[in-house]
């Protein structure tokens, strides 16, 4: 409850504006069968942003390098699905990394989160940017900024 008093608020009544505890980050993944774009949010959990691009085959030695330096407290696994809303020929690789996933974070939340249109809308998004056609043509950019799609959507609709 806070309780104004003649110039402001009363310290001794109000408690503190923040959680004394901290969340732990999002983690978000566009897995590719070559690179896989990762993207995190901040520790509030309010801002998304890319933050690099792995070689599928070093995903998983990266992301226990990352989760042993930052506190994540979820993973998002970007879901493929086609247009009729089943899964794409993509969807086999994923789930067994969930499982996998699951079972080496089990303090970690593991999620899907509907990727259809990232890819578009990242090339969108670097046009969009006044990215040059050369720049464009970076599939590893590509990677990150749809996985940060992915987590922007993720952290405004899906928690």
């Amino acid at each position: 409850m806070r309780i104004a008093a003649r110039g402001g608020v009363n310290p001794r009544v109000c408690p503190p504006p923040c959680r004394s505890e901290t969340m732990g980050r999002v983690l978000a993944i566009d897995y590719g069968r070559r690179r896989t774009g990762i993207a995190v949010s901040d520790p509030l959990q309010l801002i998304a942003g890319g933050l690099a691009t792995v070689e599928t085959r070093e995903l998983e030695r990266w992301l226990a390098e990352y989760c042993s330096r930052e506190e994540v407290s979820t993973i998002v696994l970007g879901k493929p699905m086609q247009m009729d809303g089943t899964p794409s020929e993509t969807w086999r690789f994923i789930e067994p990394l969930a499982r996998r996933l699951q079972a080496t974070y089990p303090d970690k939340e593991v999620t899907f989160y509907d990727e259809r249109f990232t890819s578009v809308l990242a090339h969108r998004a670097m046009i969009d940017g006044g990215m040059k056609r050369q720049a464009r043509r970076d599939k590893a950019a590509v990677d990150r900024i749809a996985a940060t799609l992915i987590l922007e959507d993720y952290l405004q609709f899906g928690k």
